[in-house]
């Protein structure tokens, strides 16, 4: 198998693990989860993949709350941007739509002569299904 077959091949497992979770999910957590699976995969691998879904659009990367960049699927074509609200708890994501914010970093940028402007947000809360199982915990989102 050449290397441009693996990389195909891994970039595809990596891919796949990846979709496999509606929320963010860690780099260790998608090496682990090929590894468990029987992947030969090296975790350098993994990140690689994982930039070069987030370069393309269809992956998007936050940092949780720890500092940890998570790494959600977002679909070969999506590339609109977007937000998210990520439950502290189990890591489940939703994508929202934030006209507010846009209005404002434009209003920003252009109040201070800044051009070529991007930005990101991420608001962190408890998902419903989590309330109903406990009370809150301080954990970072699990991947």
């Amino acid at each position: 198998m050449t290397t441009a077959q693996r990389s195909t091949v891994q970039g595809t497992a990596v891919r796949d693990a990846l979709a496999a979770q509606d929320g963010f999910r860690s780099a260790q957590d998608v090496y682990a989860q090929l590894r468990a699976d029987g992947h030969k995969i090296g975790l350098s691998t993994v990140y690689r993949h994982l930039q070069a879904f987030t370069e393309r659009g269809v992956a998007d990367a936050i940092h949780n709350p720890d500092g940890e960049t998570t790494y959600r699927f977002c679909g070969e074509a999506h590339t609109s941007h977007h937000h998210h609200l990520v439950c502290r708890s189990c890591g489940r994501a939703e994508e929202v739509e934030g006209r507010a914010v846009e209005r404002w970093a434009e209003e920003i940028a252009t109040k201070y002569g800044f051009t070529a402007v991007n930005h990101t947000l991420e608001v962190f809360g408890i998902c419903p299904a989590c309330v109903s199982v406990g009370p809150e915990s301080d954990a970072a989102p699990v991947g």
